[in-house]
């Protein structure tokens, strides 16, 4: 069919949502799907457990995690979902120096503007995702030098919580 407007609604259409994806690639996505449950209960168990190793931490100004009581909204989180998922934020005590010194000595956790794999995975907004945006703006945001965002994985949390550790140990305040 050599349908010329048909053509163009259709690029109009694949611009804007994207590429349509391969057999194999609509193949990988289900049989993913499959497991995704599993894994996001190990994400969730080893973002909790990672979420309260850090709060007793004396290098960490503070955590925010849904699953902690100590957030603010843990209790709309609580009502609204079955999970908390395995993201956290922490501000680590200090600034960019402190934040620079945590990432650079993690050897598990990979540095990634794209959070959510099963990989463990650390970022920072001043410096990555935000880093066009004038330090003003990030402020307003609540985006400062000392907030590092991180993707917690499913490794043995043993070796999660050592890795934060050994970061930990490497700022100098």
């Amino acid at each position: 069919m050599n349908d010329e407007d048909l053509c163009k609604r259709i690029k109009f259409l694949q611009n804007g949502i994207g590429a349509v994806p391969s057999p194999f690639d609509c193949f990988l996505a289900m049989r993913g799907l499959k497991t995704l449950h599993l894994r996001m209960q190990e994400h969730e168990k080893n973002a909790f457990a990672v979420a309260r190793w850090l709060e007793k931490q004396e290098k960490v100004e503070k955590v925010i995690y849904p699953g902690l009581t100590s957030h603010p909204q843990h209790e709309i989180a609580k009502k609204q979902q079955t999970g908390f998922g395995g993201m956290i934020t922490i501000y680590l005590k200090g600034g960019i120096d402190q934040s620079r010194q945590f990432l650079e000595n993690l050897r598990l956790f990979a540095m990634a503007e794209s959070l959510g794999g099963v990989d463990s995975l650390a970022e920072h907004p001043a410096i990555m995702t935000h880093a066009s945006v004038p330090a003003e703006e990030r402020a307003k945001l609540g985006i400062s030098d000392n907030l590092c965002r991180l993707s917690v994985g499913l490794e043995s949390i043993e070796d999660i919580i050592n890795d934060l550790q050994t970061a930990l140990n490497h700022v100098k305040l």
